[in-house]
């Protein structure tokens, strides 16, 4: 019998084993919004306490990985030979639920989540791994815009400090014209509280995460930060089923609640000249 792997994070790497508890727990079940045989494999390979640290697995990550997978495929329908960037991706298995056999991947994070990632993931000439950090512009030599580029930062920009939000971002329209740029944010009283020590169970504490915004500030800030971006789209998380299809879903619209609740960002950078 083979052994399972036991992992030795903390911090925010140690965020990409909540993400892909989510994401398996969604895939489980019979009624569930999210596909993803590779995340239900991953997550019985690893010897982890997952409910001990996250508690039972809801959906909001596994319907923020549904919501981007829309996007992306189809961006994919009009580029299938793109290349995407995947930030910050830990052991999300995106790549695997939307390869059509032509695209290129470059899957940029850090040395130690990168090696983890390469127990359950190989790489190959289409699929790349890359062990920087998101913010080293090293990264961006390695990508091949001739048929199109698409940037995919899921779950990471607020665990960065805004500037440095601000200047990737700036980056990203300067140095990919015509690209596209998808993330998401947490509202600006929920960055507050992880600040102060918030902890998802007794056992884990969430990392902080320092950049928080609010929905209704998001377009005006990227546009200042960027002046090259054509055009932002924001939509917030809708939940299929259960208590959270009453009570959360509602709140998108209330003017004043869904400003303040989690966003998806689609932002389309203009073409060079434009």
């Amino acid at each position: 019998m083979q052994t399972r792997y036991v992992p030795n994070l903390t911090g925010i790497p140690e965020t990409m084993l909540w993400t892909l508890h989510c994401r398996a727990g969604e895939a489980k079940r019979p009624d569930g919004v999210l596909k993803d045989a590779e995340a239900l494999r991953i997550h019985g390979a690893i010897d982890y306490d997952f409910e001990k640290s996250f508690g039972r697995a809801e959906p909001s990550l596994a319907i923020r990985a549904v919501e981007m997978d829309r996007v992306l495929r189809a961006w994919l329908a009009t580029h299938p030979e793109g290349f995407v960037v995947s930030l910050g991706e830990g052991l999300e298995t995106q790549a695997q639920r939307l390869d059509n056999g032509q695209l290129r991947w470059l899957s940029v994070d850090l040395p130690e989540a990168m090696a983890i990632r390469e127990r359950f993931l190989t790489p190959n000439e289409r699929l790349m791994h890359l062990p920087v950090s998101a913010l080293d512009r090293a990264w961006m030599d390695r990508v091949d815009a001739s048929k199109g580029v698409f940037i995919v930062a899921q779950g990471l920009f607020m665990y960065f400090e805004e500037d440095d939000v601000r200047r990737l971002v700036a980056d990203l329209a300067e140095r990919f014209p015509g690209a596209e740029l998808l993330f998401d944010t947490v509202p600006r009283w929920f960055s507050r509280r992880t600040l102060k020590g918030l902890h998802r169970t007794l056992a884990y504490r969430l990392p902080p995460m320092p950049w928080g915004i609010n929905r209704d500030e998001l377009e005006v800030t990227l546009r200042r930060w960027a002046p090259r971006i054509r055009q932002v789209e924001l939509t917030p998380y809708s939940f299929p089923r259960g208590l959270l299809r009453f009570v959360y879903n509602p709140l998108n619209e209330v003017p004043w609640a869904r400003e303040r609740v989690p966003t998806v960002v689609h932002v389309r950078f203009a073409e060079r000249g434009a």
